[in-house]
């Protein structure tokens, strides 16, 4: 069984449904975490929930203050940070060709910036330290594209080259950095999916349903473990055999 106590991990995009799922596995397995989000409601949830949690709001859009939150959080848990969950994402779809830049730039700018920025100042962090682990969460439309979403496409692609360029730049280190790339999962953005698409998606699924956080939550867990200490640079699909790499 995973143990990860007295184990610092920042998870971001705490709130959400893959990330909240996260949060939950973290806890049973006696982590520290330190949450983020920007959806100050369900973070005041989780807070109540789970006392232990450190809960931080905090909009990682805002690139100029990067540096200095995670010095802050850096101090909070004593200046050892394990791990980094990169679960922070969002879209903007459109056809490209009706795409306005600022839609672009937008998801770019905090799925792929703002990840870049923000595990940059972590791995300073996680290099005084002589260890730790990155993972990211991408998506199964990184590898395939996806009809409306070239930017958030573009920017979960950009995520696993990323990944593999600081794996290859921090293993000496004893730094992994590594990918989780869902493919369909059920949330509540996927709950508002016309049911009729729906089950064209379903189709093109081996393993004919979609994906429980749960699925990925667990392939996270192992990533942030022991168990996976000689692995990085890697993409693990959770995706029911949609795609293979």
């Amino acid at each position: 069984m995973i143990n990860l106590k007295n184990t610092n991990i920042i998870l971001t995009g705490a709130t959400g449904g893959i990330g909240n799922c996260i949060l939950e596995k973290l806890v049973k397995v006696e982590a520290n975490i330190l949450a983020t989000g920007t959806n100050e409601e369900k973070l005041n949830s989780i807070k109540n929930k789970h006392q232990s949690v450190k809960i931080k709001k905090f909009d990682i859009s805002k690139h100029k203050e990067i540096e200095n939150f995670v010095n802050n959080i850096s101090e909070e848990m004593e200046n050892k940070i394990d791990v980094l969950i990169n679960n922070a994402g969002v879209t903007n779809d459109n056809l490209s060709i009706r795409m306005k830049e600022e839609e672009w730039k937008r998801v770019i700018d905090i799925n792929l910036t703002s990840t870049f920025l923000l595990s940059k100042n972590i791995i300073k962090k996680m290099l005084k330290n002589k260890k730790g682990k990155i993972v990211n969460i991408t998506s199964v439309v990184g590898h395939t594209g996806n009809i409306g979403q070239a930017n958030y496409a573009a920017s979960k692609a950009g995520l696993v080259a990323m990944s593999k360029s600081f794996a290859l730049e921090y293993g000496k280190k004893n730094i992994n950095v590594n990918c989780v790339s869902p493919g369909f999962i059920t949330t509540e953005m996927t709950n508002k999916i016309d049911q009729n698409y729906k089950e064209i998606l379903k189709s093109k699924i081996p393993m004919d349903r979609f994906g429980d956080p749960k699925d990925v939550a667990n392939t996270v867990l192992f990533l942030c473990s022991n168990l996976s200490d000689y692995i990085t640079g890697e993409t693990i699909h959770v995706n029911g055999g949609m795609y293979f790499s």
